[in-house]
C-alpha cells in the first residue's frame, strides 16, 4: 500500500474525530485557494526573472543561461500543476456550496411542513364549512340591507299621473280664458257716416283716395288683431 493510501486510511479510521461542517470545509477550501493563488503569483514572477536572466547571459555565458532556462521550465511545470489543482478545488467548493444550499433548503422545507401540520391539526373541516356558510349568509343580509337603503321611498307621493295631467290642463284652460276675456275688441260705430258734399272731380278723387287708404289701414289693424287673438287661442 502506498504512503498516500496509508495516510487517508489512517485518517479515516479515527472514529473519535467528527466530520467537519460544510461551513468549515468551505472555509478550508477558500484558504487553500488563496494559498495556491499566492504560490501561482510567485511562480509567475520567478519565471519572468529566469527568462530575463537567460536573456542577459545569452551566448556570453551559456552555462548560466541554460541553468536559468531549466529553472524556468520547472517553475512553469509547477505553475501548470497549480492551475489544475485550483480548478479541482474550485469545482469541489462549488459542489459543496450547492450541497450545503440543498441541505438548508430541505431543512427549511421540513420546518415549514411541520409548521403547516401543527396549524392544520387545530383546524376542523366541519367548523370551516360552517364558518364559510355563516359568512355567506351575512354577506347576503348585508346585500339586502344595501338594496333596501338604495330604493326610493315615496313618503305618500304615490299619485295618479293621469289625474295630475288632467288637472294641469284645466288650470291652463282657465288661464287662457282669463286672458281671452281681458282682450278688448275695437268698437263698431253705430251711426252711419255723414254724406259727403259734392266736390270737384279732382278733390273727390283725392278724398276718395284718402278714404281708401284709411279703410285699408283699418282693415290691416283688424287683421293684425285677429292674428293676435288666434295666436293667443293657440297658446
Amino acid at each position: 500500500m502506498s504512503k498516500l493510501g496509508k495516510f487517508f486510511k489512517g485518517g479515516g479510521s479515527s472514529k473519535s474525530r467528527a466530520a467537519p461542517s460544510p461551513q468549515e470545509a468551505l472555509a478550508r477550501l477558500r484558504e487553500t485557494e488563496e494559498m495556491l493563488s499566492k504560490k501561482q503569483e510567485y511562480l509567475e514572477n520567478r519565471i519572468q526573472r529566469e527568462l530575463t536572466l537567460a536573456k542577459k547571459h545569452g551566448t556570453q555565458n551559456k552555462r548560466a543561461a541554460l541553468q536559468a532556462l531549466k529553472r524556468k521550465k520547472r517553475f512553469e511545470k509547477q505553475l501548470t500543476q497549480i492551475d489544475g489543482t485550483l480548478s479541482t478545488i474550485e469545482f469541489q467548493r462549488e459542489a459543496l456550496e450547492n450541497s450545503h444550499t440543498n441541505t438548508e433548503v430541505l431543512r427549511n422545507m421540513g420546518f415549514a411542513a411541520k409548521a403547516m401540520k401543527a396549524v392544520h391539526e387545530n383546524m376542523d373541516l366541519n367548523k370551516i364549512d360552517d364558518l364559510m356558510q355563516e359568512i355567506t349568509e351575512q354577506q347576503d343580509i348585508a346585500q339586502e340591507i344595501s338594496e333596501a337603503f338604495s330604493q326610493r321611498v315615496g313618503f305618500g307621493d304615490d299619485f295618479d299621473e293621469d289625474e295630475l295631467m288632467a288637472e294641469l290642463e284645466e288650470l291652463e284652460q282657465e288661464e287662457l280664458n282669463k286672458k281671452m276675456t281681458n282682450i278688448r275688441l275695437p268698437n263698431v260705430p253705430s251711426s252711419s257716416l255723414p254724406a259727403q258734399p259734392e266736390r270737384m272731380p279732382g278733390r273727390m278723387s283725392a278724398t276718395s283716395s284718402t278714404a281708401h287708404r284709411s279703410r285699408a289701414a283699418s282693415s290691416r289693424r283688424a287683421e293684425d288683431e285677429d292674428d293676435d287673438i288666434k295666436q293667443l287661442a293657440a297658446w
